[in-house]
C-alpha cells in the first residue's frame, strides 16, 4: 500500500524530466552528504485556514504503511489519522526576515498518524508520522523532493482551499500524478462535542484539539534508504482561537480515505492563523 514515489500531474517531457530530476539517486546523495555539514536553514511561514479533519481508522488496515521501527499511537485496535489543510503566507527561509514576503504562498495539505514511539524509544515529544504531503505550486513540490527527507511530497493537478462566511472548501485533484485525491466542505458550527469514534482517546472536545494540535515532530519514511527523516517543528497554536466544523454526509471524498478506512464523520476545527517554522531536519 505504501507508495510515495513522485509522478507529476505534468504529461510529456516537463512530467518526465521532474520525475527523472526528484528520482535521481546521484542527486539524493549529493545532496545528503553536502547538507549534513551545513547548519540547517529553517523555513518559516505564517499560515491560515488551517483545517484539521480526524478520523479513527483499524491500526492492522493502516499497518502497511507504517515503518517497522515505528508504534502509533492505539486504543482499542484504532489508530487516528488527520488530514491538516492550509494557506502559506510566504514561506520561505527565516532568515530572509522581511523580505520573506517575495515568497509565494503555497496551499499545502499534509495527512498525518500520531507516533507513541520509534527506535524503540517511546516519544519524548509529541510526533506524528507523515505518510502524505501535497503541494499546489511545482518549485515547493520539487524543492521539497529535492532538498528534504521529511517532505516527500505531491504536485496535484488542481488544489483549492477556500474559507468563505464559516464555510470551507477543500479540493485535491490528481490528474496523472502521484497526489491522492480529497474533497472536503465543511462549515462552521457552535456546536463543540467529540465524534463517537474520538471518545476512546480524548474526554473533551478542548482536549482533543489540543492534543491534535500541537505536535512538535515529524517522521517520514526515507524509501530509498529504509531509514526515517525526523524533523522538528514549531507550530505554537493558540488553543483558543480553534472554532468546530462539521461536515455533511458526503461532504468528505477521497480513493485513499476509503482504502484505509476512513470513512466516517469526521472530527473537523479550524485554527484561523499561525506561524509556522521548520526548525530542524535529520535522518536517523
Amino acid at each position: 500500500m505504501f507508495d510515495n514515489a513522485f509522478v507529476s500531474p505534468w504529461p510529456g517531457a516537463l512530467g518526465a524530466i521532474s520525475e527523472r530530476l526528484v528520482g535521481c539517486p546521484t542527486l539524493l546523495r549529493a545532496r545528503r552528504a553536502l547538507f549534513s555539514r551545513l547548519p540547517f536553514m529553517q523555513l518559516a511561514s505564517d499560515v491560515r485556514d488551517i483545517v484539521y479533519c480526524t478520523w479513527a481508522v483499524d491500526a492492522a488496515r493502516i499497518a502497511a504503511l507504517v515503518p517497522p521501527n515505528v508504534e502509533l499511537v492505539q486504543r482499542d485496535g484504532k489508530t487516528l489519522f488527520t488530514i491538516l489543510t492550509y494557506a502559506h503566507r510566504h514561506f520561505g527561509p527565516a532568515l530572509a526576515g522581511p523580505l520573506r514576503r517575495l515568497f509565494p504562498s503555497p496551499l499545502q495539505s499534509n495527512w498525518r498518524f500520531y507516533v507513541e514511539a520509534f527506535g524503540g524509544v517511546e516519544t519524548t515529544a509529541p510526533t506524528v508520522l507523515f505518510v502524505k504531503n501535497i503541494l499546489d505550486d511545482p518549485l515547493y513540490a520539487i524543492g521539497s523532493r529535492l532538498f528534504s527527507d521529511a517532505l516527500p511530497s505531491h504536485l496535484a493537478r488542481r488544489f483549492a482551499h477556500r474559507a468563505d462566511d464559516g464555510r470551507y472548501v477543500t479540493s485535491i485533484e490528481s490528474g496523472r500524478g502521484s497526489a491522492p485525491e480529497f474533497r472536503c466542505e465543511a462549515q462552521r458550527t457552535p456546536t463543540h462535542a467529540l465524534t463517537p469514534a474520538l471518545a476512546p482517546f480524548f474526554e473533551t472536545w478542548e482536549s482533543a484539539v489540543e492534543w491534535l494540535c500541537l505536535q512538535d515532530g515529524a517522521l517520514s519514511r526515507v524509501e530509498d534508504c529504509e531509514r526515517l527523516a525526523h524533523a522538528l517543528i514549531d507550530l505554537p497554536i493558540d488553543i483558543a482561537t480553534a472554532q468546530a466544523l462539521e461536515t455533511a454526509a458526503g461532504a468528505v471524498q477521497g480513493a485513499f480515505l476509503e482504502r484505509i478506512g476512513a470513512t466516517g464523520e469526521p472530527f473537523c476545527f479550524v485554527v484561523p492563523r499561525a506561524a509556522f517554522r521548520v526548525v530542524s531536519e535529520r535522518v536517523v
